[in-house]
């Protein structure tokens, strides 16, 4: 039967198409290399690459081997990695994506719950928009994800609210609106609102809208879609627009930050995680966050 130890050995030569490269990537020797290709290829029958001068190219069984190895492979290192945190709890990875623009103090907390719990457990960061943090928790990437609601989630995800942020007004300190210290819904009307593209979170988009014009402030959405970073280095130079934004913008060179009174805009973040996973460090932050764990600065 062909070994684990084999089919890395194929692997490795299949992508890089050379005997030697190959050998020093795996740290053995040429010849050793290539007796244990052969051993394969008499296992299954047939020639897996095609060798000439200036290096190797795969046949139509190679091919299929290689596509087939590698998930081969990529199961058994899950098995095991699995298996590990099972056995040795508090040496488990947790894989925590974050979305995009989070406070930073968020991540630091569930780390914070997670260590307390398990002081051995290492945590592994992700950033991301939310849409590709789902595919993230969909592919297992992560264990964890932050995200801001709202967001579709598949039905095979668990989540639950953990912190909620006040979202104000962010413009240029060449603004009319800057002098004040708290602004009114109804001073920003007809005000240009510059906002993320629609495409890249459209319930967030649409809740963050409604939210603003549910409270009279009845704007005007900008032709300009950009991304947070993006919105906040335009401003400085757009004092006519304005954007929405937490007080952590305030220090950001050339803009102000004014609460919105007296309902101030809320997004709300959540945790979403796989309820069948197994890793041990996911299901010690799950059972905190579902039992009604919430975070603050």
């Amino acid at each position: 039967m062909v070994e684990l130890r084999q089919l890395r050995y194929f692997v490795a030569v299949a992508e890089e198409l050379h005997f030697r490269r190959a050998a020093e990537r795996l740290f053995i020797s040429t010849p050793t290399l290539s007796q244990q290709i052969r051993a394969i290829e008499r296992e299954v029958g047939g020639p897996l690459l095609i060798r000439g001068s200036q290096g190797v190219g795969l046949t139509a069984a190679g091919e299929v081997l290689l596509e087939t190895a590698r998930g081969v492979l990529e199961a058994a290192e899950n098995a095991l990695r699995e298996t590990r945190m099972v056995a040795n709890p508090e040496r488990s990875v947790f894989r925590l994506g974050v979305v995009n623009g989070a406070p930073t103090w968020l991540p630091a907390r569930i780390e914070a719950l997670l260590k307390a719990r398990q002081p051995g457990a290492r945590v592994v960061l992700t950033g991301g928009p939310s849409a590709d943090q789902v595919r993230l928790l969909d592919r297992e990437d992560v264990d964890l994800a932050v995200l801001r609601m709202p967001i579709r989630l598949p039905d095979h995800l668990t989540s639950a609210a953990i912190a909620q942020e006040e979202l104000g007004i962010v413009m240029s300190r060449e603004h009319p609106l800057a002098t004040r210290d708290t602004i009114e819904p109804a001073q920003l009307r007809d005000q240009e609102l510059i906002m993320f593209a629609r495409d890249a979170a459209p319930e967030l988009h649409d809740s963050m809208l409604a939210q603003l014009r549910e409270r009279g402030a009845a704007v005007a959405l900008s032709d300009s879609a950009m991304s947070h970073a993006q919105m906040l280095s335009l401003l400085p130079m757009r004092p006519a627009a304005i954007g929405l934004g937490s007080s952590r913008t305030a220090s950001a060179p050339g803009l102000v930050w004014r609460p919105l009174q007296p309902r101030p805009v809320v997004v709300t973040y959540v945790a979403a995680w796989r309820p069948a996973a197994r890793n041990t460090a996911l299901h010690t932050v799950a059972e905190a966050l579902s039992g009604g764990v919430r975070f603050a600065p």
